[in-house]
């Protein structure tokens, strides 16, 4: 049995998924934080296993322009863009497989779904800006 932090393996996306911009995932987090700490590494294999989504991670101190009104409270929390809207906001169990398993189901159901809300749309556009895609 595999430790659940364990790197799945890449699952290939649909070609015509994603927009033009591509997708994002975006972990918003704190230098303190100790469970942010221990999730980077996997954040960042998860970025090498995935070179179709665009993995950024922003500190919310740091880079609180970035993150403007939005009241983070539970780390790390995500938030997943098909590179034209927020799709997902919230917190999410720092394991390389519950990402996976949430940029599958996104990708698999990205045309005509429901954005993640104004708010997380507002923080993806920043991100967006300042990391010039």
């Amino acid at each position: 049995m595999s430790s659940p932090a364990a790197l799945p393996e890449p699952t290939p996306t649909s070609p015509g998924a994603a927009t033009p911009c591509g997708w994002w995932a975006v972990c918003l987090c704190a230098a303190w934080c100790g469970t942010c700490g221990i999730y980077r590494p996997l954040f960042d294999e998860l970025a090498r296993a995935h070179p179709d989504v665009r993995f950024e991670w922003v500190d919310i101190e740091d880079e609180s322009d970035l993150v403007g009104d939005l009241d983070v409270e539970t780390f790390p929390t995500l938030l997943i863009a098909d590179g034209e809207r927020a799709l997902f906001l919230g917190p999410l169990l720092p394991q390389a497989p519950v990402l996976t398993r949430l940029l599958t189901s996104l990708q698999a159901a990205a045309p005509g779904s429901a954005g993640a809300g104004g708010e997380a749309h507002s923080v993806f556009e920043r991100v967006r800006a300042a990391r010039r895609a």
